[in-house]
């Protein structure tokens, strides 16, 4: 980085203006494209799924906790697993605080993931976190929205995940996927994103972009090496 360039006062206004305009495209497009994805066609939800959650078994319906949307975090955390995700529990802690603001508007979020409630009500008092999370453990539910894979997937090398089959090094995968529940009780799947997808949940990641190093991540063995628990950091 001591080697950047170095310019007056009125060129770094110059190529800061520029830079403007296309960040202004790049808005523009964003919008568009947020247009486009609330325009997609849904599918009606006719499976019934039961979760185990803090306030006994809920069905899918349930919890949208009254509210029309619901957001659902598919959350890294399989039945034998002793703690959740690193990289999950990163993108956790950038959404946690936004339950609230987001049922302002009509949204409720929860996380969802296989490991027993009990694991989950653990995990989350140990990361401090007030977000609903819930156990799809007895239900096929993440296997539907494509984030959980049987051994043999696992075996044959090849899973359906992000809309294509691939290679995948878990049993479990991260998603996000959106429901709408109308007034008759109907609940519709409207959406669900998987990979960078889901970088639009990720605070920390939109501020590092803003710093001249980035994500500064393209010398490690992958993406994401860096990311600890938030109480395993070096502080």
């Amino acid at each position: 980085m001591t080697t950047h360039r170095v310019v007056a006062p009125d060129e770094w206004l110059r190529e800061r203006l520029e830079l403007l305009e296309k960040e202004k495209e790049f808005t523009r497009l964003r919008d568009e494209l947020s247009r486009a994805r609330r325009g997609l066609a849904w599918e009606r939800v006719d499976k019934h799924y039961v979760f185990d959650t803090a306030d006994g078994e809920r069905t899918l319906g349930d919890l949208f906790d009254g509210r029309h949307q619901l957001l659902v975090y598919h959350f890294m955390f399989g039945p034998d697993w002793d703690a959740g995700c690193p990289s999950c529990s990163f993108w956790a802690d950038n959404y946690e605080r936004n339950a609230l603001h987001l049922a302002q508007r009509d949204i409720t979020l929860v996380a969802v993931s296989r490991a027993p409630l009990d694991k989950l009500e653990a995990y989350k008092r140990r990361m401090g976190w007030s977000f609903n999370w819930v156990s799809s453990l007895r239900t096929d539910f993440n296997q539907d929205y494509h984030v959980s894979f049987s051994s043999t997937e696992l075996q044959s090398g090849q899973v359906y995940y992000n809309y294509h089959k691939t290679s995948f090094p878990s049993e479990e995968a991260p998603g996000v996927s959106v429901f709408y529940r109308d007034d008759d009780g109907h609940v519709f799947h409207t959406y669900s994103t998987f990979g960078r997808g889901l970088d639009m949940l990720n605070a920390a990641y939109h501020c590092m972009d803003l710093t001249p190093k980035g994500r500064d991540e393209d010398s490690l063995d992958f993406p994401m090496s860096w990311v600890r628990r938030r109480d395993e950091y070096e502080r």
